[in-house]
């Protein structure tokens, strides 16, 4: 009877934030270990289509990198990464398509749907509703200069496609590749994408799912709540460091560009979204202007 009661308490704990996000657009970037394990990948798709029943708009970007990794290993392509974003020729930029926008894109979708969801996956090209231009040269940590081949940085994003969509009754599910002014495609990182796509449709939250707990401080503990001036001063002594400044950066960026709030969470805890949006403490960080 305990454990009834509990759960009870839970659903009542979550009615304010139910109420306060109701009609609302949430981005989500999905990626990680919470792609790779079958359990995850179940759990993300039910709590997706949870939000979705209880009034939210969630919008689902997808990342892909170990994925694409180990496809290019199968064909002996090796892949270098500078700075967090994979170097990208031709051969490459084929691949990263398929596993992207008509592997893990569909298989998301097919999750999505076997929950009772209605889901349309999507990529940046279509509608050329995410426009970028390529990074013509990049400097490694080591000042060597290179072309990193088809990378990508979002110059614009239309958000009339994923907008009438979410607000149609459908879960947009987005994979990061995005179109150049030919027309062609350009490999964008995910957690860029949905900083941009979460500004343009002007969310009220924006969600990155990581293999990480949260923001943390000086001494290893996880910050729950956390404002930008005080995550900028992190960077500068050095306690946010590696590839966590990209992701808080990009959490900065959309939080600048109109977002509400932005929440980096640990996609490898089951029901991480749900605990974090849902809970009084939640399990992650809360990013705040």
């Amino acid at each position: 009877m305990k454990n009834l009661v509990d759960k009870a308490a839970t659903l009542q704990e979550a009615l304010p934030y139910i109420r306060r996000f109701h009609g609302e657009i949430l981005v989500i970037k999905y990626g990680g270990n919470a792609m790779v394990s079958d359990e995850l990948r179940d759990s993300f798709a039910k709590d997706v289509v949870l939000m979705k029943y209880v009034g939210f708009h969630p919008v689902v970007v997808h990342g892909g990198g170990p994925q694409i990794d180990e496809t290019l290993a199968e064909f002996g392509v090796e892949s270098e990464r500078l700075d967090g974003l994979r170097v990208t020729d031709e051969r490459t930029m084929k691949v990263v398509e398929m596993v992207l926008g008509a592997r893990l894109n569909k298989e998301i979708v097919s999750l999505i749907g076997n929950h009772g969801g209605r889901a349309v996956g999507v990529t940046g090209r279509d509608d050329h509703f995410v426009r970028a231009e390529k990074i013509e040269r990049m400097e490694t940590r080591s000042g060597r200069e290179v072309d990193p081949g088809r990378v990508g940085r979002v110059t614009h994003v239309n958000p009339d496609l994923p907008r009438r969509l979410a607000l149609g009754g459908f879960i947009p599910v987005i994979a990061p590749v995005a179109v150049d002014a030919d027309g062609r495609a350009l490999n964008v990182n995910a957690d860029t994408v949905a900083g941009k796509v979460a500004e343009a449709l002007e969310a009220r939250k924006l969600v990155l799912m990581t293999d990480i707990e949260g923001v943390k401080n000086a001494a290893g503990q996880v910050l729950s709540k956390i404002d930008s001036a005080e995550v900028e001063h992190l960077i500068e002594d050095g306690t946010i460091s590696g590839g966590m400044i990209p992701k808080v950066q990009c959490a900065l960026d959309a939080i600048a560009g109109g977002v509400g709030k932005a929440h980096i969470i640990d996609g490898r805890t089951r029901h991480a979204a749900l605990l974090e949006l849902f809970t009084d403490e939640g399990i992650g960080t809360m990013i705040t202007r």
